[in-house]
């Protein structure tokens, strides 16, 4: 609430300029939307498909013990540390350097447990007995996992993406090390493996840290809620279409 009154055009629609003496925020907003939608792009499908193999096909409880238990240490690393991994992994070994991209898949790591365990217990949701009719009807496996389990998940995956969105957004420790803190904003998704630049959350700690603007600071906190929500109505407006396709 303190940061609306200090939300202004200026403010969302400049980049920064010492030369001018101006604060904006417009490329750490572009920064930020291009990380969500790299970042879910690439975990989305590892994340259902990996949740898919451990719920349908994985045969041995004892190896899917062992993931899930894996699963859920990974959940509990703390965010710096896979900043870290990402930086020595990603940036140097990789060769990544600096970038977006090296940034996107440090976040990968990060949510892809959530969006597993999220699609895994949906996917545990489905009747038994769903399965058993498709096959009876001479359904192959995948085909019955596509038409049947997949849909009646639905709800699960969208509260995954929904949970994983939300945490990429507020997430600034991971990409202090990765995506670094340029206030440049990159040219489009496609450079994203070879340019730097801050998010949101990282102009906020930037902001209000290093150069004690909190009027800055409250006006970014505001503008990522504001982003979360919106990006929330849209992701649950597409899961409404969705189901009224598959109905």
């Amino acid at each position: 609430v303190k940061g609306v009154p200090f939300i202004t055009w200026g403010l969302l629609s400049t980049a920064p300029s010492a030369l001018n003496n101006t604060i904006g925020i417009l490329p750490n907003i572009l920064n930020t939307l291009y990380v969500i939608l790299l970042t879910i792009l690439i975990v989305l499908p590892l994340g259902v498909g990996a949740a898919i193999y451990l719920n349908e096909y994985a045969s041995s409880k004892r190896l899917v013990g062992m993931i899930e238990a894996t699963v859920e240490i990974l959940a509990a690393i703390p965010s710096i540390i896979y900043g870290l991994v990402g930086m020595l992994f990603f940036s140097n070994f990789l060769g990544f350097k600096m970038s977006l991209l090296s940034g996107c898949l440090t976040l990968v790591i990060v949510i892809l447990p959530t969006i597993i365990r999220t699609t895994q217990e949906s996917l545990k949701t489905v009747p038994q007995s769903y399965r058993e009719g498709a096959l009876g009807l001479g359904a192959t496996k995948w085909y019955m996992i596509r038409t049947i389990v997949v849909p009646c998940s639905l709800d699960g995956i969208v509260t995954g993406c929904i949970l994983a969105i939300g945490r990429i957004v507020g997430e600034s420790a991971a990409l202090l090390f990765t995506a670094g803190l340029a206030a440049g904003a990159v040219n489009s998704i496609f450079t994203a493996y070879s340019a730097s630049g801050g998010t949101l959350s990282v102009a906020l700690y930037m902001y209000v840290s290093e150069r004690g603007e909190f009027d800055i600071g409250f006006a970014i906190a505001a503008i990522l809620m504001l982003l979360v929500l919106l990006i929330n109505g849209a992701t649950k407006l597409v899961q409404k279409k969705l189901k009224q396709k598959n109905t």
